[in-house]
């Protein structure tokens, strides 16, 4: 069989499955997001976005559309997978379109609290499904391709190219209000990967999804990432066996040392995390109840290694939480005073509604 005809065959078996996600909200919620405010600079800001309100078009329910992302469908009775900053927006309302035009209506089922994976529901029975692969044995230069809601407008989009690396680590803008996520062990692809692909699948030849479309580069050419599918399987398997996706919780707040931090706090290294509150009015640094305090470990400590070892930008306390489960103890090695200390602690479940 000629190369073309097994990419042809790939998407073929793989469109029925993929699906657009609409992003829409009603009048009255849009209303409630516009930020009050009485007359002065506010005013002509709240006045214009009121305008465009009445202007935009609606849907059969009377609702606006505010963007659209990607998603497929995994099980027969309704699971869909797609990216969390797709809907992240629990205010919002989201249909599921298929390849064939059908609307459902759908509801969030979980949002992953680390990675950017979210999972549907949809109320049908009987619907195509994508089988899940491994991206073990994945390698550089293997062909993929990309599908999705490219731009948010562009059902059904196809595009095709190579795993061009493997393990990325970036730090991404996940949403409208400019909020960025590490995001690690990612897919690098050079198939075309556009706004609206988000939470769409990135397929091997064998019509496997290997990986969900989560970011592209702007300004770059060709540089495209996807979550490798294992992310997705570890929550399918945390609901399956918890009803909900469990992740460890250290339960401290740190910023990362640099030679510009060490300056300004007038700190012994500049290598480790320091523990201290920066940016969230209000939060204590750490957590009451949490691992980290059970431990003992204070404010102004510096974890400089985990397990022996060393923390730096490219291995945070966040990758480190991430790579052990529930329970299992970590020991970390804390500057105090000028004085190194030894802390060993049990990692707890992160909290609902709370982060790392």
């Amino acid at each position: 069989m000629e190369y073309q005809d097994v990419i042809v065959q790939t998407v073929e078996k793989a469109l029925p499955a993929v699906v657009s996600i609409a992003i829409s909200k009603n009048v009255a919620q849009l209303e409630k997001d516009i930020p009050q405010g009485e007359i002065g600079a506010l005013a002509p800001y709240r006045e214009l976005l009121e305008q465009q309100l009445r202007l935009a078009p609606r849907d059969e329910e009377g609702r606006i559309k505010l963007g659209g992302g990607s998603g497929f469908i995994i099980s027969a009775n309704g699971l869909v997978l797609t990216n969390k900053h797709v809907v992240m927006d629990p205010s919002a309302n989201y249909t599921v379109i298929t390849s064939g035009g059908k609307h459902y209506e759908a509801t969030v089922l979980a949002r992953d609290p680390v990675k950017d994976v979210a999972i549907l529901r949809i109320d049908e029975k009987k619907l195509p499904t994508m089988p899940l692969g491994t991206t073990m044995g994945l390698r550089l230069g293997q062909t993929v391709v990309a599908i999705g809601n490219a731009l948010g407008e562009f059902q059904n989009s196809v595009s095709t190219g190579v795993v061009s690396g493997l393990s990325r680590l970036i730090t991404a803008t996940t949403d409208m209000s400019g909020n960025q996520q590490r995001l690690r062990g990612l897919i690098q692809t050079d198939a075309a990967i556009n706004p609206g692909n988000s939470g769409g699948p990135l397929v091997n030849l064998k019509g496997e999804v290997i990986g969900i479309n989560v970011a592209v580069v702007f300004g770059a050419q060709n540089i495209g990432f996807a979550i490798p599918i294992e992310e997705a399987k570890k929550d399918l398997e945390e609901i399956r066996r918890h009803g909900h996706i469990r992740r460890p919780f250290l339960g401290i707040r740190y910023v990362l040392l640099n030679e510009q931090m060490q300056k300004r706090f007038r700190l012994p290294t500049n290598q480790g995390a320091l523990i201290i509150n920066e940016g969230v009015p209000g939060e204590p640094s750490i957590v009451p109840g949490s691992a980290a305090e059970k431990a003992g470990l204070k404010e102004f400590d510096i974890v400089t290694q985990s397990n022996g070892k060393p923390l730096t930008q490219e291995n945070t306390l966040e990758d480190v939480v991430s790579e052990h489960a529930i329970g299992e103890t970590i020991t970390l090695t804390v500057l105090r005073e000028g004085k190194e200390l030894e802390q060993t602690l049990k990692l707890e479940e992160l909290p609902q509604q709370k982060k790392v």
